[in-house]
């Protein structure tokens, strides 16, 4: 275990929350990697703390955009549906996948995100 376990988990989840906030989202995309890289969490722990962290950092950037008045919460609520069945649904199923393949599953998803914005 490394002698400041914690520092590890504040960059993590300050860097997750700097993406979210900056970008609108990405920051669970970027989480995973960075919890791997710094910290002590074992690799079948990651996506479950993933998932823990992403829940506060998305409702501090929905109160600040809810304060900006950018939010319009009719057109987003049908999202809100589909995210939360969705996540119901990968937290039921999720524990049977090999972290092997999520992993994989996450990297082709940044890569193809990643391809799509450069044009």
């Amino acid at each position: 275990m490394r002698k400041h376990p914690y520092m590890g988990m504040l960059l993590a989840g300050a860097l997750a929350g700097a993406v979210t906030g900056l970008f609108g989202g990405g920051g669970g995309m970027v989480l995973i990697p960075l919890l791997t890289l710094l910290t002590a969490l074992e690799e079948e722990a990651v996506f479950p703390a993933s998932i823990s962290i992403i829940l506060p950092i998305c409702l501090a950037s929905l109160t600040v955009t809810l304060f900006r008045g950018s939010v319009d919460i009719l057109t987003a609520l049908p999202y809100l549906i589909g995210s939360a069945f969705g996540g119901l649904l990968a937290g039921k199923w999720g524990g049977k996948i090999p972290v092997k393949w999520l992993h994989r599953g996450l990297g082709v998803l940044i890569l193809w995100g990643g391809v799509r914005y450069l044009w």
